[in-house]
């Protein structure tokens, strides 16, 4: 479990390929407190750490096919900043909210405004309509997961067909200059596709919300 909170960035210095996984080589920080076995959120993807190098600073995840095809994983280059937090410890303070480190999908980047000191940008995402009714949407000052960010949401929309199917939804976030110096918001533009975590507590409203409306039909 992770907190959105995101401790520094990590540098892909090596990405290789073994049939559908892809091997990431990183540096960061604090590499040298990590440990094998140990989970990392990179970009708000949980992955498990296989290999240290301390002598080179760097440590190595592997993403599989489903959180390549999920995620933005795969279109990481070499040189790449990754937002990077390690899981919560027990007992201590939850300053984002809970994220799971299991991303549901990407979104677009389609606005990037200054606004004098802190910088909103608007995202856009595949909305399918069955998943909407299971909770993957975001509401007017609740909580979501960008880049393993936690972040409150403003102002969001939904268009979706009216005989369901796939729509467009968006939504707005704010980011402080702190979170934008220290995170790889700085390299976000137009165009660039990020990972998204809806809410988890959401998602079990909206389940319980459909059992119960299967029990009454």
């Amino acid at each position: 479990m992770f907190s959105g909170i995101v401790e520094s960035t990590a540098t892909v210095v090596a990405i290789e390929r073994e049939q559908d996984n892809l091997h990431f080589t990183l540096r960061c920080p604090f590499t040298s407190e990590l440990k094998v076995d140990q989970s990392i959120a990179h970009n708000g993807v949980c992955l498990t750490v296989v290999r240290i190098d301390l002598d080179a600073g760097t440590y190595v995840v592997t993403a599989m096919r489903e959180t390549l095809e999920r995620s933005n994983l795969g279109l990481l280059q070499v040189g790449d900043e990754v937002n990077v937090e390690r899981s919560m410890q027990m007992g201590g303070r939850l300053d984002g909210h809970i994220v799971q480190g299991h991303v549901d999908q990407t979104a677009r980047c389609i606005r990037v405004e200054d606004q004098a000191g802190s910088h909103e940008f608007t995202f856009e995402y595949d909305a399918d309509a069955e998943m909407v009714a299971r909770g993957y949407f975001t509401v007017d000052k609740g909580s979501v997961c960008v880049n393993g960010v936690s972040l409150t949401v403003c102002r969001p929309t939904m268009s979706l067909p009216p005989t369901g199917g796939t729509g467009k939804g968006a939504f707005a976030v704010c980011i402080i200059p702190y979170t934008f110096d220290n995170t790889n918001f700085h390299s976000i533009k137009e165009g660039t596709v990020v990972n998204l975590e809806f809410d988890i507590l959401g998602k079990y409203i909206a389940r319980y919300a459909q059992y119960l409306q299967n029990i009454k039909d």
